[in-house]
C-alpha cells in the first residue's frame, strides 16, 4: 500500500443524488487531523475524475470500468416517474411501464437508468434533453414525464411536481469506487466507514490510533497484585474462613452430632406425651 504521508488529505468525489454526509461525519470523528475534501461533479464525470486521479475514491453510479476501477456496490435506488401534481398519474400509488404507454417520456443525455431508444417506455420526445435538470423543466411545463432514481426526484423537487414509484423499471445502483492502483490506507479507512466497521475492526489508520491510545490506559492501571502463595499441602494462606472452622473429631473417630440431633435427643429424655386410651 502507498504510505499515507503521500495523501495529507482525502479527496472524495460524488455524483448528484448521493448524500455522503453521514460517512463524512464519521471520518471527522475518527481522523480529525486528515481533511476530507468533497468534490461534487455531474453524473457522467464521477468515473472520469477517478480515472484521471482527481480523487482518491468516489460515490458513483454503476457501471464503471472494472479494468481501471474497483467498486463496492452499496445500494440500489427506487425508480420513480415525475409528473405535474394535477396529472392523472397522481391518483395511483404505483405506476407500471404500461401506464406510460401514451405519455411522452423524456430521455436525458445524463440518464442514470440505462435506457435505450428500444427499452424506454412511452413515446419518445422530439429531442433528448441535455441533463436531468433540463428534463425536469420540461415536465413542469406539462410536456411529458421523466423516469429517474428517487434521490434525483428529491434533488430536483418542485412544488408543482410529484412522483410515484415504478417497481418494474430498471434501477440505478450506487457504489464506492477507487482506482485499481490506489488502495491506500486512507481508502481502506473510508471503506471501513462505509461498511460500518467499528474503530477496532477497521484496517486503516483509525484502528492504529485506537490501539495506540489503549496502551497508556493499560500502563496506568499498574501491575497486578501477585496471587497469594499456597501453603504446603495445597491450602491457601489465611486458613479457613471466619466462622467456618471445622470441629475436631471425637475420640474413637466419631463425628459430632449436628445441632438438630442433640435437640431431638433432649426431647426424647423429657418424654413424649402419652396417648389417651
Amino acid at each position: 500500500m502507498t504510505d499515507m504521508q503521500v495523501n495529507p488529505s482525502f479527496r472524495l468525489v460524488y455524483v448528484p443524488g448521493v448524500t455522503p454526509g453521514k460517512w463524512v461525519r464519521v471520518w471527522g470523528e475518527r481522523l480529525p487531523d486528515v481533511p476530507l475534501d468533497l468534490l461534487a461533479v455531474p453524473v457522467g464525470d464521477g468515473e472520469r475524475t477517478l480515472r484521471e486521479g482527481g480523487a482518491d475514491a468516489g460515490l458513483v453510479r454503476l457501471p464503471v470500468d472494472k479494468d481501471a476501477l474497483n467498486a463496492i456496490p452499496l445500494y440500489a435506488e427506487t425508480t420513480v416517474v415525475v409528473f405535474p401534481k394535477d396529472h392523472w398519474l397522481a391518483a395511483a400509488e404505483e405506476v407500471t411501464p404500461d401506464d406510460l404507454a401514451e405519455e411522452v417520456v423524456f430521455h436525458p443525455l445524463d440518464d442514470t437508468l440505462g435506457f435505450t431508444a428500444d427499452t424506454l417506455p412511452g413515446r419518445p420526445a422530439i429531442a433528448r434533453p441535455d441533463t436531468t435538470a433540463d428534463a425536469i423543466e420540461l415536465v413542469a411545463a406539462n410536456v411529458g414525464v421523466l423516469l429517474v432514481p428517487q434521490s434525483l426526484a428529491r434533488l430536483h423537487h418542485r412544488k408543482d411536481l410529484t412522483y410515484r414509484p415504478v417497481p418494474d423499471a430498471p434501477q440505478s445502483q450506487v457504489a464506492l469506487s477507487w482506482p485499481q492502483e490506489g488502495t491506500t490506507d486512507l481508502v481502506e479507512e473510508f471503506i471501513g466507514i462505509v461498511r460500518g466497521r467499528t474503530v477496532n475492526s477497521s484496517r486503516g489508520r483509525g484502528a492504529g490510533a485506537a490501539a495506540a491510545e489503549a496502551q497508556p490506559k493499560k500502563a496506568a492501571a499498574g501491575p497486578r497484585k501477585p496471587q497469594q502463595q499456597q501453603k504446603a499441602g495445597g491450602q491457601k494462606a489465611g486458613g479457613a474462613k471466619a466462622g467456618g472452622a471445622k470441629q475436631a473429631p471425637r475420640a474413637g473417630g466419631q463425628k459430632p452430632k449436628p445441632a438438630a440431633g442433640r435437640r431431638g435427643a433432649a426431647a426424647a429424655r423429657r418424654g413424649k406425651p402419652k396417648r389417651r386410651g
